[in-house]
């Protein structure tokens, strides 16, 4: 700047400098703008880590939702190991994973990964219809001598089973030792074992003959949707967590559509019976704020 009479005037460096700091200004904006535009969208690529379980049960209807609702929003899944997923998470390899949370093997947590919580369920157990079971008491102690299908020891699931079965003061005997759910549970209807399942589990392979035990020590786990704690502001990413909440809160309502009447066998119930069941027994629907 220099000084014209009692006037401050822009030298020709400062006028060169105020216009170029004009159009830097205007390009923050701009470039402001398009991301507010691209979030009120809700366009352009999200992808979804999946297990299993989550693929049969939860997947399909996912998709579906997000169609009727975000048709320019493409989501794309891709599998990964259940018991990794905050690690997929912080690797970049997918922006949203579903996770399994059991508190005696228990996700790690870390300031950049948050855990979104879809749903809490409370772990029975399961044998062929028909069998002994009917007559047995409710506590997991009482099944200290069966032969049971039992997830691998190495996984986060196979500790928690076992970690309450030695707080029931046993070690399971594993018959069987697998992860597929379906397959599980159609051992456990063919009389190979006794294996422990949830509402969401049971879903999965409707029709089969089954009776349920369940139990008076309370086994369970959280359903969750992992994300990195710097996207949950992010528009796509906000919509989909929007999504799977819901897909998995009308889940828990059909799964909850099971119960143990006098006979021992698995019966429906009507749908607000079924809600009420769902809300007491099974676990609650629940999520962090956004």
């Amino acid at each position: 700047m220099v000084r014209a009479g009692r006037r401050v005037l822009l030298t020709d460096a400062g006028r060169t400098l105020a216009e170029r700091a004009a159009l830097l200004v205007a390009a923050e904006e701009e470039a402001l703008q398009a991301v507010r535009t691209a979030d009120a969208a809700v366009a352009g690529p999200v992808h979804l880590g999946i297990f299993g379980g989550t693929a049969a049960a939860l997947l399909p209807a996912v998709l579906d939702a997000v169609r009727d609702r975000h048709p320019a929003l493409r989501v794309t899944s891709r599998e990964v190991d259940v018991d990794d997923a905050a690690g997929a998470i912080r690797r970049g390899d997918v922006d949203l994973a579903f996770g399994l949370d059991y508190s005696s093997a228990p996700i790690p947590r870390s300031r950049d990964v948050e855990l979104v919580r879809l749903r809490t369920e409370r772990f029975a157990l399961v044998t062929a219809a028909g069998g002994p079971t009917r007559e047995r008491p409710a506590d997991l102690a009482a099944y200290a001598d069966d032969g049971w299908i039992l997830p691998p020891a190495g996984t986060h699931y196979g500790e928690a089973i076992r970690s309450a079965c030695r707080l029931a003061g046993f070690e399971p005997t594993a018959a069987h030792e697998l992860l597929d759910t379906v397959a599980t549970l159609t051992l456990a209807s063919s009389g190979a074992g006794l294996a422990p399942a949830t509402p969401m589990m049971l879903d999965l392979a409707p029709g089969l003959p089954l009776d349920l035990v369940e139990l008076d020590q309370e086994i369970r786990r959280d359903v969750v949707l992992v994300r990195r704690e710097a996207d949950a502001r992010r528009g796509r990413v906000r919509a989909v967590t929007s999504v799977v909440r819901d897909v998995v809160q009308a889940r828990s309502i059909s799964a909850a559509g099971l119960a143990l009447p006098t006979d021992g066998r698995l019966a429906p119930l009507d749908r607000r019976t079924a809600q009420c069941l769902d809300d007491l027994v099974h676990g609650t629907v629940g999520h962090l704020d956004e």
